[in-house]
């Protein structure tokens, strides 16, 4: 047994890291001291001093564990690393960080390509973002790839006789794989493209610009209105550029957003002197979490993980722990000066002023679709209650489909609200492995055995359990997860969400046949129907990439000695299987790789 008193006595008066555990040995906060003798304690003093999420946070501690550092600035780079890791509850964090996606130009490529990611890895690729809206990202990258008609497929080998695809047919692509570019031609076009994502878009509007020029005057107007079409996007990207500074520098600016459980952070980018960008990061925090916490652990966080730091960081408010974090940024790109300030006069002042304004409209705007997803909320829980029987202030929903082409590649699918909101982290997609053929009570008994199994033998990822499971059907369908339930000796309500003849979701179920009609109901019909579509959504998706993967699959593979590499060899050297099929061995040993052995074994394999 952990005694916390008398581990108390034993900190050492040194700069280092200390993580708080639980019962169950999770960490639930990291922090960092100049001295954790004096720091740790100080959590375990009088509770009257302390803030409500303090007090909270103590009731849960039932150990904590401790890493000395030399200096301060080795205790915030561990800092931040042990929450990226553990994500503690009760630290400030950026919320939902990999949902966020990025742009990246994949430079360790001899052709790069530019592609949209949710991953950051130290690869030698350049990424831009997080951007908060996938819309804007898939716009960008095809506009983009449209005017410097970039490599888009992930093929980094072309053997002799590889026939392009049909991108550089429809003069969408210029053709890599047919050797008529160089490698300093291209890049020249990457670097266009990244001066672009950089925020620097003048100079391909003023391209744009001079092609449509030239195609309107020769006459080739259709070609001139898709150059105009190119000039409206690209300045559609960058529409919130509002303000020009007489320096034209680079850097950013945060702000705070939101008040009380409900906080986010603002960031402005100004590039080149133009404000070109704004994103906003929800972040996991309290009321009464400060103005330092929220904002110092923004800034740790997002540049340690992502972006280029800026030369300077422009903030509202002055943060106790500038010059700390200033280091810190410095030390995450040798030899770039990072300062963290907030703007007294002149340009930066009226950038600030004006970038203040604007997240005080957004505050606004914010605070109404709260108070609107509130009563939103109540009103669902309310409704809830009444067909379920029991009250709760938040219901976990658990739903099911399955999803196969005539029993062939049978997959299920599970998503999960809580309340009105997925939680898309949850998801979980299941490959039916012991049915056979098109059963669909079968398989969604497996899915359900194997999900409940996961809980009961204690995997985290399946330890939350359900208040309530909607299935996507009727009775059928209830009875049969009912009757695991009860096998495995669980106790959680099911309901079918039965569909009308226009495949809306008109009823809900229960095992007996009961039903709920929901057209009186129009808030839960509508949650109801959002869900069924979702699981329908994610089955079908599921079901599609993996039947399009075993579809892949060529009858070469049937044959020894031919792996993907080799099938794929043939495939792109043959119009068809029929052509191998009739080859010779000559023919087929001229492609590449293709060995007589192989070629024997493809010709005895076609007899």
């Amino acid at each position: 047994m952990f005694d916390i008193r008398e581990n108390l006595k034993k900190l050492p008066d040194t700069p280092g890291v200390y993580l708080h555990k639980d019962k169950l040995g999770q960490v639930i906060y990291v922090g960092k001291a100049i001295s954790l003798k004096n720091r740790v304690r100080q959590y375990f003093q009088s509770p009257a001093n302390q803030t409500a999420k303090v007090r909270a946070m103590v009731s849960h501690i039932a150990e904590f564990e401790y890493i000395t550092c030399q200096t301060e600035m080795e205790a915030l780079i561990l800092e931040c690393n042990l929450i990226k890791k553990y994500a503690p509850k009760y630290n400030v964090l950026l919320r939902d960080d990999k949902t966020y996606p990025y742009i990246k130009v994949t430079l360790n490529e001899d052709y790069p390509r530019i592609i949209k990611t949710r991953i950051i890895e130290k690869d030698g690729n350049k990424y831009f973002g997080p951007y908060s809206d996938v819309g804007a990202v898939n716009q960008i990258i095809d506009l983009l790839n449209k005017i410097y008609m970039l490599k888009r497929c992930g093929s980094s080998r072309f053997p002799e006789g590889f026939r392009p695809c049909l991108n550089y047919h429809i003069e969408q692509c210029r053709g890599i794989c047919t050797g008529q570019v160089s490698r300093e031609e291209y890049r020249t076009y990457i670097d266009a493209a990244v001066e672009f994502l950089s925020g620097r878009r003048k100079k391909l509007i003023s391209y744009l610009t001079e092609k449509m020029m030239a195609y309107s005057e020769a006459m080739e107007f259709e070609e001139a209105a898709a150059y105009r079409d190119y000039i409206a996007a690209a300045k559609a990207i960058g529409e919130t550029q509002r303000v020009t500074m007489v320096n034209g520098k680079d850097l950013d600016l945060v702000i705070p957003v939101g008040s009380g459980n409900t906080r986010s952070v603002v960031l402005f980018t100004v590039r080149d002197g133009k404000m070109s960008g704004r994103e906003t990061f929800a972040m996991q925090a309290e009321a009464d979490d400060d103005y330092d916490s929220l904002i110092g652990e923004f800034i740790k966080q997002y540049y340690s993980q992502w972006a280029v730091v800026p030369g300077e960081i422009l903030v509202a408010r002055p943060l106790k722990e500038a010059e700390l974090i200033e280091a810190f940024l410095e030390s995450q790109e040798e030899g770039r000066k990072v300062r963290i300030f907030v703007p007294q006069r002149g340009d930066k002042k009226a950038l600030l002023d004006l970038a203040l304004r604007d997240a005080g409209e957004m505050t606004k705007t914010l605070e109404d679709k709260i108070k609107s997803n509130e009563e939103r909320n109540q009103a669902l829980t309310q409704e809830l209650a009444l067909v379920l029987g029991f009250q709760k202030e938040s219901y976990r929903i658990e739903s099911y489909d399955i999803s196969n082409t005539n029993g062939v590649d049978t997959v299920g699918a599970m998503v999960v609200f809580q309340n009105l909101k997925p939680v898309r982290k949850d998801y979980r997609r299941f490959k039916i492995k012991t049915v056979e053929g098109p059963d669909d009570y079968g398989s969604l008994q497996e899915m359900l055995f194997r999900r409940f199994k996961r809980a009961q033998a204690g995997d985290p990822g399946f330890s939350a359990l359900p208040d309530v499971i909607l299935m996507d059907g009727g009775q059928g369908q209830v009875t049969s997860a009912e009757k695991v339930l009860i096998a495995m000796k669980l106790s959680i309500p099911v309901l079918g969400m039965a569909k009308d003849d226009s495949h809306r979701t008109r009823a809900l179920v229960n095992g007996r046949g009961d039903e709920i009609l929901l057209s009186e109901r129009p808030l839960l019909f509508k949650y109801c129907g959002t869900i069924q579509e979702e699981v329908h959504r994610f089955a079908i998706d599921y079901h599609r990439s993996l039947h399009n993967k075993n579809s892949i699959r060529s009858v070469l593979d049937n044959i020894n000695g031919i792996g993907p590499v080799k099938r794929n060899a043939l495939l792109s050297h043959f119009p068809s299987v029929e052509d191998i099929k009739n080859a010779s061995v000559e023919k087929l040993m001229e492609v590449p790789g293709i060995t007589k052995q192989n070629a024997q074994a493809i010709l005895e394999y076609f007899s």
